[in-house]
């Protein structure tokens, strides 16, 4: 891996390929390694995949974090990667941290995507989920929230038919510093309502859900329904369907980076 300054803190990330920019970010307690399936399938493009502030081999300040503070990260990649206009498609937390983005450097972007995520901010009920898990980590370490954590991300079936896939994010989990978990789950619990960011860009956008996800259902996703968004539901897959079906989403991706290149 690469890494860069951003913000005071070093940002590793993944740089390969050639052609239109493609910017990939993971999910909570993930790394650039959730994406690692996908990559294959997105052969002629350029695709960058950094491990997020506070997340795999990226620096992990203490304190909390804020999804704007993440999503600075980005540009300030971009600017040192010397890249203008990029796509930027985020899975869950990713996807929160593109919203960000969207709504403060959309000049930088030639289109962006919620993978398994939402413009929705959190309810009361899941910010008490984060400050449990907050204690949790603090409590138990970041193995055993991950042990509990990792296997509701999956379709039921994955559990029976693809136990490798929850067992390869198991371990690119337990690579979270707790710190890191910590700060990310505290901008997860304090973000705001970005739905009218979805639902006034003008930019093209890939809205993307699992048919069995149970965390964020694709009503929670599909919050905007204009000519520039384009809305997919990934048959089989939960909330991972980059380890659960990365043919089916690499498809998705790539045809949506086509259009871009035509546009």
């Amino acid at each position: 891996m690469e890494k860069v300054q951003c913000n005071g803190s070093t940002i590793c990330y993944v740089d390969q390929g050639q052609g239109e920019p493609v910017i990939l970010l993971h999910g909570f307690c993930g790394s650039s390694a959730y994406w690692e399936q996908v990559l294959p399938y997105l052969q002629g493009f350029r695709v960058i995949v950094p491990d997020l502030r506070g997340h795999g081999r990226s620096d992990a300040p203490m304190g909390s974090y804020t999804i704007e503070q993440m999503a600075d990260d980005v540009l300030l990649l971009m600017d040192e990667l010397d890249i203008p206009k990029a796509a930027l498609l985020g899975h869950s937390l990713g996807g929160y941290i593109a919203l960000s983005f969207a709504q403060r450097y959309a000049s930088r972007l030639n289109g962006f995507g919620l993978i398994h995520s939402t413009g929705y901010p959190d309810s009361d009920e899941a910010k008490e989920k984060r400050v449990k898990a907050v204690s949790s980590i603090q409590g138990e370490g970041i193995t055993a929230f991950v042990d509990g954590l990792v296997p509701g991300l999956f379709a039921p079936d994955t559990k029976e038919t693809k136990p490798e896939c929850i067992q390869r994010a198991k371990e690119i989990g337990y690579l979270t510093p707790p710190q890191g978990a910590i700060g990310a789950a505290l901008a997860m619990r304090e973000r705001p309502d970005r739905r009218d960011v979805l639902s006034a860009s003008t930019l093209p956008i890939l809205l993307v859900a699992g048919e069995k996800d149970g965390l964020i259902p694709a009503e929670r996703t599909f919050t905007t329904d204009h000519d520039n968004v384009t809305r997919i539901v990934i048959e089989g897959a939960g909330h991972m369907s980059m380890m659960e079906t990365p043919e089916k989403l690499g498809e998705v991706i790539s045809s949506f980076m086509g259009r871009l290149e035509q546009e």
